[in-house]
């Protein structure tokens, strides 16, 4: 297994009102998001993101800490699994010339309303069976992804991850470490089907045989 390590950390920060977003999502709100569609990301602000758009801001400053993490350089190839419209990879793309990119997403919606310059590096797929040969790319980074399934989809999912990468892997997933982080975590939660205890997550992925690095996240 890798090391817990927050490669997130230059992610912008956002002030999150836990307590209203609890008293506000209903399990009508949560299944309509999880269906990842334009309500999710681009409709009402109580299914999902409420307008997903590219912002330089969010990815750009994280691509760096990637960088230096695994020493990237334009002879390397990575995947995003949930990859959305493509924001991630194409400030991976720019930041990293000659990075050979390329992203999934079981969402139709999001792949056909992708970041414009990313149309030829995605496409629909599900993180349960990856559409490449083993050790096609050298990293795969799934960000707050592979918790939108459960039990064995996604034990599944996991070793996917592992078999089409050669050098590494980093994984985000909705954790909490604490009752009250637990309580806040389940009233922040939209999407995920799966959130457990730090220690479950490790012990999971060693279960599973997943060797990459991963965090948490945690409203």
């Amino acid at each position: 297994m890798g090391i817990e390590i927050d490669l997130l950390e230059n992610y912008p920060k956002t002030k999150r009102n836990i307590q209203e977003r609890g008293e506000t999502k209903s399990e009508a709100d949560r299944n309509l998001a999880r269906k990842f569609g334009k309500e999710f990301f681009d409709g009402d602000r109580a299914h999902g993101y409420g307008g997903f758009n590219y912002n330089a801001k969010y990815w750009q400053p994280v691509v760096p800490t990637f960088r230096k993490h695994w020493n990237l350089t334009g002879k390397n190839s990575i995947l995003d699994v949930g990859c959305a419209k493509g924001f991630m990879l194409y400030d991976f793309s720019q930041l990293i010339k000659g990075l050979t990119v390329c992203g999934v997403d079981v969402s139709k919606y999001a792949i056909e309303n992708c970041h414009e310059v990313m149309q030829p590096h995605l496409k629909v797929a599900d993180a349960r069976n990856l559409p490449f040969p083993d050790s096609s790319f050298d990293y795969v980074i799934s960000i707050t992804t592979i918790h939108n399934l459960e039990g064995e989809d996604l034990k599944t999912s996991l070793r996917e991850i592992e078999r089409v990468s050669r050098l590494g892997a980093f994984i985000t997933v909705d954790a909490y470490r604490t009752e009250e982080e637990k309580k806040a975590m389940y009233a922040w939660n939209l999407t995920a089907k799966t959130i457990l205890h730090v220690n479950e997550w490790k012990e999971l992925f060693e279960k599973v045989g997943y060797t990459g690095d991963y965090f948490w996240f945690m409203p």
